[in-house]
């Protein structure tokens, strides 16, 4: 687990590296993601942002996470015809979706695995990133 300093100092270098500022909404959504690796979408993010800080916006919200997607502090993880939902895991790992909770639980890839994977592209094809989402029940 990260430490609030080396969070706020993560931060604070992602966003000056893309030109952007740091401001204190942005470090309490990105504490927020990094508190419950639960990748919640951004209506939950809202609520728990709301908790202690109450003038908060819906349109903040959506535009802290934003910079903390572009920073690549956060990634977006999209599932069939429902809300973007937020993992600041960016280790290469799979998606389990619980089809009877709704939860999403990461499930980390062994390397050979992804090495296999990668011998399974054709000649000349480099992969760059993956998103593998399995679906089931929990329990």
């Amino acid at each position: 687990m990260i430490s609030r300093d080396n969070r706020k100092t993560r931060l604070r270098d992602a966003i000056s590296q893309k030109g952007m500022r740091y401001t204190r909404q942005r470090e309490h959504i990105f504490n927020i993601l990094l508190d419950k690796r639960d990748h919640p979408t951004a209506d939950e993010v809202f609520l728990r942002a709301r908790g202690s800080m109450p003038r908060m916006s819906l349109a903040t919200v959506y535009n802290c996470l934003d910079t903390l997607v572009a920073c690549g502090l956060v990634r977006q993880v999209h599932f069939e015809r429902e809300s973007t939902r937020y993992c600041p895991n960016l280790s290469e790992h799979a998606h389990f979706h619980c089809q009877k909770s709704g939860r999403v639980y990461d499930v980390e890839l062994d390397t050979d695995l992804l090495d296999d994977i990668q011998g399974q592209l054709p000649d000349g094809f480099q992969m760059d990133g993956m998103e593998i989402l399995i679906r089931g029940k929990v329990g």
